[in-house]
């Protein structure tokens, strides 16, 4: 058995408008999630604010996926993220869905911890909407932590696809490309992911296997 541990951060924000629901993007979550506990590695799952977790409903299979029942069951009650989880792991992973996008990028003890986690040389892995949380993290000496990475993120054609930019704070790759990141990306709704060293991001959904893999054996080379 591994002695890996991941930390897991996922949104807890539930609007994109009066109307429209939002959350986690479950597969985003379920899948590295999965990955992780068959590789034996320890996950703490945490989320912004604690409780439970909302999922975009968009995200929610028809049928029950059984292999996903277990990550499923940790979002019924899951443990605030605190600046005490900026220790004591390997690696630290952000899942998306659209709520990310509003209570990943301003939050401080998320900002804090990730900037921790980078300093530590720690392995750092993202998807979709979740490198909304890498937008503003920054090294101590105040660099930007996706400054001159290679990484990828939701791309603005598939959020225009989705007919959803003008409801979103900001434009993730517009952003990622703002903060001096080299981003890439693959077709709209393709598996793309990229690792650059320790950070590791995939572009949407159907990238959720992939960034997994990549950050599995990242972590795994430490």
């Amino acid at each position: 058995m591994s002695n890996k541990r991941v930390l897991m951060v996922v949104t807890n924000h539930t609007k994109l408008t009066e109307e429209q629901q939002t959350g986690l993007w479950l597969e985003e979550y379920a899948v590295p999630y999965k990955a992780f506990k068959d590789e034996g590695f320890e996950v703490k799952v945490t989320s912004i604010e604690g409780g439970e977790v909302p999922l975009d409903p968009n995200s929610i299979p028809d049928e029950e996926v059984q292999e996903w029942a277990k990550a499923q069951e940790e979002l019924k009650n899951t443990a605030k993220l605190s600046k005490e989880d900026a220790e004591g792991f390997d690696g630290i992973f952000l899942p998306g869905g659209h709520g990310t996008m509003f209570d990943f990028p301003d939050n401080e003890t998320l900002q804090y911890v990730l900037q921790q986690h980078a300093e530590q040389g720690n392995v750092i892995g993202s998807v979709c909407h979740g490198p909304s949380g890498l937008v503003y993290a920054r090294y101590e000496d105040g660099t930007p932590i996706v400054k001159g990475k290679n990484v990828t993120g939701f791309a603005d054609s598939e959020e225009i696809g989705m007919g959803l930019e003008q409801h979103m704070p900001f434009m993730l790759e517009t952003e990622l490309r703002n903060k001096g990141a080299n981003y890439s990306k693959g077709e709209d709704w393709s598996s793309y992911a990229v690792r650059d060293g320790n950070l590791i991001t995939g572009q949407n959904p159907m990238s959720s296997e992939s960034v997994a893999k990549k950050m599995v054996g990242a972590l795994n080379e430490k």
